[in-house]
């Protein structure tokens, strides 16, 4: 099958565009335009002569019909998602995720009804109401950034009802892994003690996360692209396995034999409202749909990230003495 997967040149997208070639697709990947011809991590990726590499932006509707014809499927995972930056430039984020979002469900119905699997997030749950938080979990807005994820959801949505358009939307929890950008919090603590720091500044450390290794989540994605019973569905892609930010922070702490001090930084905790505290996933929806189980625990996953992050080669690619948003 063709397969173009849009973000293609982000972290998750990256690592996804890798498996969709070792399962044997026809893969085309979008990377945001620049006049540098950079490809983001698609320039680490061992597969590159296996891809077709595009450069363009989802902002723009008739490069996205461009580059949806003759395929079979669509990923798209290309969007703004930085919480913090989301406070100070959300138009950016209705452009990206919203209108590009529209752009591309136009796109495929226009160039014959392309199946599409849009990525979501769990921020659209916000703090959780109840856990483990399942596909029905009211939707709570508590940044820009979720607002604009919410809304792109609808847009996908919306096609599958109005149109027919065989979407699905996939809402994957915190996921992480290598290549990872650093405004997270696992590359920032890994890169920081990779560097030589004594002390890490924080933010709130309190709240609660639901981490998937990157690759269990991806897996997740190609296992909903291949269930026809996934269309018209918004499935969950999470762990089911919930652990604070602080026991996160000191598993790598332990993993990579740190004395490292954290220090609380007032001027990097969110607002009271935006903050999410808790989030744990229900991923029997999934499992039901596609039998798909995660495979790599948080000790294992941890450890795999601290290994690819440590090689100078990539830690380097890294601006750990920088506050990222």
């Amino acid at each position: 099958m063709n397969i173009i997967v849009t973000g293609a040149d982000g972290f998750i997208g990256s690592h996804l565009t890798e498996m969709l070639v070792a399962q044997g697709y026809q893969v085309k990947a979008l990377s945001q335009y620049n006049s540098f011809n950079n490809w983001g991590w698609l320039e680490e990726i061992d597969c590159k002569d296996k891809i077709e590499v595009l450069t363009g932006d989802i902002r723009d509707p008739h490069y996205c019909k461009f580059i949806t014809r003759d395929v079979d499927i669509v990923f798209h995972l290309a969007a703004l998602i930085a919480i913090p930056y989301s406070y100070v430039a959300p138009d950016s984020y209705v452009d990206t995720n919203i209108k590009g979002t529209l752009n591309i469900c136009q796109a495929a119905k226009e160039n014959g009804n392309i199946r599409v699997i849009h990525t979501s997030t769990s921020e659209v749950y916000g703090t959780a109401q109840y856990v483990p938080i399942d596909e029905n979990h009211p939707f709570q807005p508590q940044s820009p950034y979720s607002a604009t994820k919410i809304a792109a959801d609808a847009m996908a949505m919306s096609y599958y009802n109005a149109f027919d358009l065989p979407v699905t939307v996939v809402r994957p929890f915190n996921t992480y892994g290598p290549r990872q950008s650093a405004r997270a919090i696992i590359p920032t603590i890994i890169t920081q003690i990779a560097n030589g720091v004594k002390e890490i500044k924080l933010g709130e450390v309190t709240p609660t996360r639901d981490f998937s290794f990157v690759e269990d989540t991806c897996r997740g994605f190609v296992a909903l692209a291949e269930c026809n019973e996934a269309i018209g569905q918004t499935v969950n892609i999470g762990s089911n396995f919930e652990i604070s930010i602080e026991d996160t922070i000191n598993i790598i702490k332990e993993l990579m034999n740190s004395d490292v001090q954290f220090i609380l930084d007032e001027n990097r905790i969110r607002p009271a409202k935006s903050e999410v505290f808790r989030l744990l996933c229900d991923n029997s929806k999934i499992k039901k749909l596609t039998g798909f189980k995660p495979q790599v625990d948080i000790r294992e996953g941890l450890q795999r990230t601290i290994d690819w992050f440590v090689r100078s080669d990539n830690l380097k690619k890294y601006k750990s003495e920088i506050y990222n948003v």
